[in-house]
């Protein structure tokens, strides 16, 4: 492609000239294929070798690997307006069969091994990836066996946060603050969903005497404030309605695992009335036992179904930010910004159902962080180029596409001689994906899944073109 993902680790700092060329030439076959192995993307024996010694070399980690690209994505991130960081965990699941993968750690049970990731994704306003901008990533050491409630909270309220999975949410408002410092002109917000409903989150936005980025979390604990006769919720409920809207409900089916939680619960399709209310408030702090937390102003946006069916959980959105509320525009805003936080859900489907991360065969973890970080610079190009369709459809391809890739892709799905100017980026984009399974429509677009797919058929066209010329 022209937009080479070479360019995203061009300036690797690998301490050698060779494992740095190396890198290049590994994400460009990775790329081409993301949803195969190792050996079936590599060209030969020879480049399969190279890249299981690549990743197994003691020079080279994730972050030396994701470093330039991380750099890259702050350099968009200066060229935007608003900058949305969203941060999210998931786990990577490495339980083998026979053979455990050396250095995974137990995940919800010791039968189940694994990693967890924790990325800050950057987005802009309209839902444009823009990469990754800092990334974590930790195996268990242990789980204690089905402790109960009492024994649970104890230890909560007996460990300092710092010792806590749950600091990951204040490194990554951490690593936002380094980017607002660095993008003084971008307005940047950062953003998590309900695990990230600590109180010493919220103070960690106060503390920050410069580049300052915004909160915005999704509360899981409607906390007391320093009325002692409401809550968020009753706060926010007297307040007079700002806006409606109506949302269609995705149907689902539960999970095994997940049917008692309401969030995860089977719901069938339906459009929903929501309505929108905000307010300011004052919440008081939780005990700790080795601090004393002070209390914080924040602003609390509650989108909320009044009337959902019988015996259907409402929807509902209680929105904890810094972001003002001043008018019913910047609360709509606010709505609008929390949307996007789903895209890091479609990037870890990328990076899982796409990429396969899951399904390397390595041995050990060092290893699959390696290769994990690639994969993360790959998911992320899929993304942005899906993204990129939407948002700047009438670019030529040629931006993107070489002219073997488009030429032999136009040949192939129109079925006629490519024209003498190239198709815009929104046409090419769409044949790409008819060529993964997706049936273009007019008021449909394509997603990762049927990109990837066809991804790879366009390095295969792309290859053949260029060997066996187009006549």
């Amino acid at each position: 492609m022209s937009f080479s993902l070479k360019d995203e680790v061009r300036d690797a700092a690998l301490g050698d000239k060779r494992l740095t060329k190396r890198l290049g030439t590994i994400i460009e076959e990775l790329g081409a294929k993301p949803n195969m192995s190792v050996p079936a993307a590599a060209h030969g024996r020879a480049e399969m070798e190279a890249a299981y010694r690549f990743f197994d070399n003691d020079k080279v980690s994730p972050e030396k690997i994701l470093q330039p690209h991380i750099e890259a994505t702050r350099e968009r991130i200066s060229q935007a307006e608003v900058a949305l960081l969203v941060q999210d965990t998931t786990d990577i699941d490495l339980t083998r069969p026979q053979q455990q993968v050396r250095g995974a750690g137990p995940m919800e049970s010791n039968t189940r091994r694994g990693v967890f990731l924790h990325p800050l994704l950057a987005f802009d306003d309209h839902g444009l990836p823009l990469g990754v901008a800092w990334q974590k990533s930790w195996a268990r050491e242990k789980i204690r066996k089905n402790p109960t409630s009492k024994e649970r909270d104890d230890r909560q309220r007996r460990t300092p946060i710092e010792e806590k999975e749950s600091f990951r949410w204040i490194e990554g408002m951490r690593a936002a603050r380094k980017v607002a410092v660095d993008c003084p002109q971008t307005t940047c917000v950062c953003i998590a969903d309900s695990d990230a409903d600590v109180h010493e989150l919220f103070w960690e936005t106060e503390v920050a005497s410069c580049g300052k980025p915004h909160l915005l979390i999704r509360a899981c604990k409607n906390r007391i404030t320093c009325d002692p006769r409401a809550n968020l919720l009753d706060a926010t409920r007297s307040t007079p309605c700002l806006l409606q809207f109506s949302v269609n409900v995705s149907g689902r089916k539960a999970k095994p695992m997940m049917e008692k939680h309401k969030r995860h619960e089977t719901r069938a399709a339906r459009i929903a009335e929501i309505e929108v209310r905000a307010t300011t408030v004052t919440i008081n702090p939780p005990y700790r036992k080795f601090r004393k937390l002070p209390k914080v102003t924040l602003n609390i946006v509650l989108a909320e179904e009044p009337n959902p069916p019988e015996g259907v959980t409402p929807i509902q959105w209680l929105l904890v930010t810094t972001l003002p509320i001043d008018d019913v525009e910047q609360v709509q805003q606010i709505v609008s910004y929390y949307t996007i936080r789903w895209q890091i859900e479609i990037y870890f489907r990328t990076l899982k159902s796409g990429c396969r991360i899951e399904d390397r065969q390595f041995e050990t973890l060092e290893r699959i962080l390696n290769c994990l970080a690639v994969y993360m610079i790959i998911s992320w190009k899929v993304m942005y180029l899906c993204r990129l369709g939407r948002e700047c459809p009438d670019i030529s391809c040629e931006l993107i596409f070489e002219p073997s890739e488009w030429k032999s892709v136009y040949m192939t799905v129109r079925k006629k001689e490519p024209p003498t100017n190239p198709p815009s980026l929104n046409e090419m984009v769409r044949m790409v994906a008819s060529l993964g399974g997706y049936v273009i429509r007019p008021k449909t677009h394509p997603g990762p899944q049927t990109l990837w797919f066809g991804l790879q058929r366009v390095h295969d066209l792309s290859t053949a073109w260029q060997t066996f010329g187009p006549d």
